[in-house]
């Protein structure tokens, strides 16, 4: 398993509000983890929120006594919760404050995601590129009563407005994913930062690439910005 994570505030923002960790080898009873976030709230309580949840999942990780991954990913990230929700009450400053999350681990054959908000997951195999999260956002509701397609969605206003993320309330809702591999996929944690840019046709061809792991990721977020860039870029590639 290896991975390059990379994130770039982009053309339009000045601060950059994702935070992402990577890493290829065992963290507490996970073999390997991976982590995108997406702060809202205020460009310093965005930032705040994402850096805070990313640090205490990973504590959070390295210090739990669960062995089942889907139950230390939620005693986690109900912990993050906790603790930005709690601040975002008590500092005015940080009031609202959440982020979006996407989290993996690759254990053996089976890849396991949770997430909340609209920060994606994707897997790549020999002819497509499947998205494995489902994305909490006012725009993704729409597109799944058939209200709006999706190519509407792309360019719909309301496309950053989040129906979950960590720390609004008092309490989270993750999504669960427990995924076969067989081998060979390439795999993609981003925020929205790339996927409003970007078509999932151009990240498939990209991810499938011979370039090394480094080049993709440093394409997708180029060609976000060459696009407009007008928000921060985040990407994990793994293969």
């Amino acid at each position: 398993m290896t991975s390059y994570g990379k994130t770039d505030v982009g053309i339009e923002r000045k601060v950059n509000q994702d935070t992402i960790y990577a890493s290829d080898s065992r963290v507490g009873n996970l073999p390997n983890l991976y982590i995108v976030a997406d702060g809202m709230g205020g460009e310093l309580a965005g930032d705040y929120a994402s850096a805070k949840c990313v640090a205490t999942i990973v504590d959070g990780v390295q210090h739990s006594l669960e062995t089942e991954p889907v139950r230390i990913l939620e005693q986690v990230i109900q912990s993050a919760n906790h603790l930005i929700y709690t601040e975002s009450m008590m500092d005015p400053a940080k009031a609202g404050m959440g982020t979006t999350l996407v989290v993996a681990t690759i254990i053996e054959d089976h890849l396991y995601v949770a997430n909340v908000g609209d920060s994606r997951l994707y897997v790549a195999i020999a002819t497509k590129l499947k998205q494995i999260t489902k994305d909490h956002s006012v725009v993704a509701e729409l597109v799944r009563t058939g209200e709006i397609d999706e190519d509407d969605a792309r360019t719909d206003k309301r496309k950053h407005l989040i129906t979950r993320a960590v720390g609004a309330k008092d309490t989270v809702s993750p999504d669960y994913f427990d995924v076969a591999l067989k081998g060979g996929e390439r795999i993609l944690l981003c925020s929205d930062g790339l996927t409003n840019m970007v078509s999932d046709k151009e990240i498939f061809n990209i991810l499938k690439s011979t370039d090394s792991l480094e080049t993709r990721a440093v394409r997708l977020i180029e060609l976000a910005n060459i696009r407009g860039g007008d928000d921060n870029i985040s990407v994990v590639v793994i293969e």
